[in-house]
């Protein structure tokens, strides 16, 4: 054969010489085709094929052993952790590689994080994977969230939301990895019918992270003939089963019931501290309408004293307007002193007027707010009552409950005798079935003897043929017997049965008890909310008195000083509201309700009962408060001078 170089030449046709490369311009190029890319194809194809292979085989026998046993499977179940594991080995099939300052690692967990996102049904499966504080590892934690998930019979759902968005999981898988492929949709229909299983499974966290996923193919090639040894034993093991169950029922009916009595406790003190409270912001406020009272009066009091004070300001103009009508022609320079008194007066007048607005606008204030006072007084107690109503509902219930928890704990111990009674029931026709079964063996083995006789005597002897008959007449009398008593023995065990359905429904009544508990937990979670609501409408409320009586002092505290600006001293020092905190006569601390009040004669600041005197003094023509030091002192020198 002769090979051309096939090379093209300069005018685009090939080399016409045959294969002796080394004599040709045109040297051929070397392409190496590599089969890698198909074999790979070709291997992950067969990966896929097996892992789906076997977890078919996998649900298979776990559903089917699960409906042999007839009850809940825990987590030492060996088609169970087969199934985990082959699980486990698709979900981490052709996962890529992240790499992190650690190093590069692989975990199935991070794609199983995207369904909280994707159905906001499983954020309490992820939150409370997360909470775990025994998983240190993400194997460890995708391990925790695929047990969850089966126990709540919805990993199916699960896995079809994370097919659905598929370009969510391109992130983490390769193209041909299997749950891109149509095997992965094939897994998801073959996990639904894990929903009839039901599992009680432990989470302990050190197994979880530290499991090697190794898949036991032995568990698929026992013989399945003991299967059949194992349905005797089944009713007994689930009989011990719902013992359990029910026994874990109670014990967490016991401390919700404990848990609700301390809770219960701690609101009575609560209450009890809220109307302590109560009692003492009645009496604040009882205070506040006394203070507001002597208020109106001091206030009724500044408005006679000004109002005279007005009258004697108009009686002073009206004399000096007629001595100045009568000096006008010859006192031209009194003209003037005169005129800016009646300004210094009227100025004086207006700011009387002013202040008297003021004071007017103050007490309208005050009433505003008492009203205001009034109506958060009613509505606190309209508050204290529903929650009385409220707490006396709850002691009801409490009551209620636990007269059902005493009811239960009863009627479980009533079980647990029945229990043990059908156990020893069960032991005695475990023992009389053995009993019969001996029987019976014996009676086969008499009557293959009696056979073998019975032709031994027809070949030696005739005569013998009818006594043989009548012995093969009572063996046969035995049998019927015999089959009466397993007939009896079987009508008992379905008598067992249906006492066991009664106790199933005993259990699904304790289940609807638990909910309501639940219910009664969220009521008082419910009532602890509105209660932190009413304390902070209460301190609120104090914050609001207080201000309201700060604001009252200052302002009386400025009326006073502005209206004892306004007139000079003569002789004496006229002390600061800041610079006196005791009375200087009784020396008791000045507050809301002892006001500071200034003797006009010395200056110095006394509160109410020690500064309650008036006198006529020379800078003040009308009385003036005076302390009563000043007082003696004043009267006297009066006497001392009218003698």
């Amino acid at each position: 054969m002769q090979y051309r170089c096939g090379q093209p030449t300069a005018r685009g046709k090939t080399c016409p010489k045959k294969a002796n490369y080394s004599n040709c311009l045109f040297q051929p190029r070397v392409f190496i085709v590599a089969p890698f890319s198909w074999a790979a194809k070709y291997h992950t194809m067969e990966e896929r094929s097996n892992l789906m292979n076997m977890m078919k085989l996998s649900i298979k026998v776990l559903i089917q052993s699960a409906l042999s046993l007839g009850r809940t499977l825990d987590s030492d179940f060996p088609p169970l952790q087969q199934f985990f594991v082959v699980m486990e080995h698709c979900l981490k099939h052709g996962l890529k590689v992240k790499k992190s300052f650690i190093g590069q690692h692989k975990s199935f967990f991070g794609p199983l994080e995207l369904v909280e996102k994707l159905c906001p049904e499983s954020s309490d499966l992820a939150t409370s994977v997360r909470n775990l504080p025994e998983l240190k590892t993400p194997i460890g934690r995708g391990r925790a969230w695929l047990y969850l998930a089966v126990m709540q019979k919805k990993l199916a759902d699960y896995l079809k939301v994370l097919l659905d968005h598929k370009n969510l999981l391109s992130e983490f898988y390769e193209p041909d990895a299997l749950i891109m492929e149509e095997e992965g949709a094939v897994i998801v229909g073959l996990l639904v019918g894990l929903n009839v299983i039901d599992a009680n499974l432990c989470l302990k966290g050190e197994y979880l992270d530290s499991q090697v996923a190794v898949i036991d193919f032995s568990l698929y090639l026992k013989d399945t003939q003991n299967i059949d040894d194992g349905k005797q034993d089944g009713g007994i093991t689930a009989v011990l089963d719902q013992k359990h169950y029910v026994e874990e029922l109670n014990r967490h009916l016991s401390c919700t019931v404990g848990d609700l009595q301390t809770k219960i406790e701690c609101l009575e003190k609560n209450n009890s501290k809220l109307q302590e409270e109560l009692a003492a912001a009645t009496d604040r406020i009882k205070a506040l309408q006394e203070e507001q009272q002597e208020l109106k009066q001091e206030n009724e009091l500044i408005r006679e004293r000004s109002e005279k004070h007005v009258e004697v300001t108009k009686q002073d103009t009206k004399v000096e307007l007629e001595t100045y009508k009568q000096t006008r022609q010859g006192l031209d320079e009194m003209y003037s002193d005169v005129w800016k008194q009646l300004k210094e007066e009227k100025r004086i007048r207006m700011e009387l007027e002013k202040e008297l607005e003021l004071q007017i606008g103050m007490k309208i204030e005050m009433e505003i707010a008492m009203k205001l006072l009034e109506k958060d007084t009613h509505e606190k107690q309209d508050t204290l009552v529903a929650l009385r109503q409220q707490l006396e509902e709850v002691k009801a219930i409490n009551l209620q409950m636990f007269h059902k928890s005493q009811n239960a704990e009863t009627s479980l111990q009533q079980k647990k005798d029945a229990i043990s009674s059908f156990e020893d029931k069960t032991h005695q026709l475990m023992s009389s079935v053995k009993q019969m079964e001996d029987r019976l063996h014996c009676a086969e083995k008499a009557r293959q003897v009696a056979e073998e006789k019975n032709v031994k005597l027809k070949q030696e002897m005739g005569g013998k043929i009818e006594s043989l008959k009548q012995l093969l007449t009572q063996l046969d009398s035995k049998c019927s017997t015999l089959e009466k008593e397993l007939k009896s023995e079987k009508e008992q065990r379905q008598t067992l049965q249906q006492e066991l359905h009664q106790e199933k429904d005993t259990t699904a009544l304790l289940k609807t008890e638990l909910q309501q508990v639940k219910g009664l937990k969220k009521e008082l979670r419910k009532l602890q909310e509105e209660k932190q609501q009413l304390e902070k409408i209460c301190e609120e409320q104090e914050q609001a008195l207080q201000e309201m009586g700060l604001h009252l002092s200052q302002s009386k505290l400025k009326m006073e000083d502005i209206k004892e600006v306004n007139k000079a001293l003569k002789g004496h020092a006229w002390l600061k509201d800041d610079e006196a905190t005791h009375c200087k006569q009784c020396e008791k601390e000045f507050s809301i309700s002892r006001r500071k009040h200034h003797c006009r004669n010395c200056g110095h600041i006394f509160c109410n009962s020690c500064s309650s005197n008036e006198l006529a003094l020379p800078s003040y023509p009308k009385p003036v408060r005076v302390c009563d030091t000043c007082h003696t002192l004043l009267l006297q020198r009066c006497s001392s001078d009218a003698s």
